[in-house]
């Protein structure tokens, strides 16, 4: 699973095309770039682990270690992502939503510079509830996985 080499026939989302498919901002935002994107099938998400996120200040000083809520909320932004990118939301305003985590295990430590791989599969799509597969891996070792479902909002109609 470790190290996955960009595919350049496959999707792929920059810091600055994220920000346009998902809504998350600073502190929230824990993807730093999404690759080899299959629409409405699979894509991995990269994020980089830094030794100045605030939550290494208390979990913990003296062995800084991801917190594993970040490491599924990260895998979750980059599903989030796959799903506006398969979907053509860029820049509409919609949002997708948590509905529900599964099966999650946490496997190894993630600290400050590590990178996480988080691949994400779709299990199922719908109009507005889709559901994944994560895993998170650092190298060629799973740091997590977890099972979720998410549900898109799509904004209102103006008028």
């Amino acid at each position: 699973m470790g190290h996955t080499a960009v595919d350049p026939e496959l999707g792929q989302a920059d810091i600055h095309l994220i920000k346009r498919l998902i809504p998350h901002r600073y502190p929230f935002l824990y993807i730093d770039r999404v690759i080899n994107m299959v629409p409405s099938e699979r894509a991995v998400g990269v994020k980089n682990v830094t030794a100045n996120e605030p939550y290494f200040a208390g979990h913990f000083p003296a062995k800084p270690v991801l917190p594993g809520v970040i490491i599924i909320e990260a895998m979750a932004q980059s599903a989030t992502a796959l799903v506006s990118w398969s979907t053509d939301l860029n820049d509409s305003g919609a949002l997708v939503y948590f509905m529900g985590i599964d099966k999650a295990r946490f496997r190894r430590v993630v600290e400050p510079g590590d990178q996480l791989e988080l691949h994400v599969q779709v299990i199922r799509k719908g109009a507005k509830v889709w559901k994944f597969s994560g895993a998170a891996s650092v190298g060629d070792e799973v740091a997590a996985e977890a099972e979720f479902m998410a549900m898109i909002q799509r904004p209102e109609a103006e008028g």
